[in-house]
């Protein structure tokens, strides 16, 4: 198994407080999701976020501290050191793996797994870009299965992640012929017991939400 460091939950906050507090301000998900993208130096995140660099280094420096972000790197600049940060990096684990790993590790990986989700969720919907998606799908709500009902509703979210992926495939082949630029697309899939069972809901909070 792959041992990729996940620092989330070993600064003064729990993985928990850490994943909350993340989340918790307008500039720490836009340090997320720009961070999502690859490497930046605090200048670069300035330019992108249009915040100071002033503001900025709290919010840097408190992420990195939870592990919430990484330093990627150090680089020499001219007279100076160029610090780099990115997001925290997860290989791919089979179920196997997943299986194996002690409960404390799990939980820090599904924290920076949920960081991403909602930071990517909240940038969007700060900047108008869900209203503005004529797409736009957005649903949720429990289903009370037995345990091979469970096994069913994870194969099915397998089927339709896979798929997903061979429509970007598709979609770049057709791009290289047309020359579209691109539109990043979120698609978000959770699927987990909820913390309390309950029947049914009243009735479906699921749809496209134009």
């Amino acid at each position: 198994m792959r041992d990729a460091e996940i620092r989330l939950g070993q600064g003064n906050r729990t993985v928990e407080d850490a994943v909350h507090y993340s989340v918790g301000h307008r500039i720490r998900t836009e340090i997320l999701a720009v961070l999502n993208e690859g490497m930046r130096t605090p200048d670069e995140l300035s330019k992108i976020t249009g915040e100071s660099l002033s503001k900025l280094g709290h919010h840097i420096k408190a992420l990195l501290d939870d592990g919430s972000i990484e330093l990627a790197c150090i680089k020499p600049v001219r007279n100076t050191l160029q610090h780099l940060y990115r997001a925290v990096e997860i290989p791919f684990y089979s179920d196997e793996e997943v299986a194996a790993m002690p409960p404390e590790r799990k939980q820090a990986i599904t924290g920076v797994i949920l960081e991403a989700v909602i930071a990517e969720a909240l940038a969007s919907f700060d900047a108008g870009k869900m209203v503005e998606d004529p797409r736009l799908w957005l649903s949720w709500r429990w289903f009370n299965v037995d345990a091979e009902g469970r096994g069913d509703l994870a194969d099915e979210q397998a089927r339709h992640w896979a798929r997903a992926q061979e429509i970007e495939a598709e979609a770049t082949e057709r791009r290289i012929d047309s020359g579209e630029a691109a539109v990043s697309i979120i698609i978000t899939s959770l699927g987990y017991i909820r913390s309390r069972t309950a029947s049914n809901p009243p009735h479906s909070r699921s749809g496209d939400a134009d």
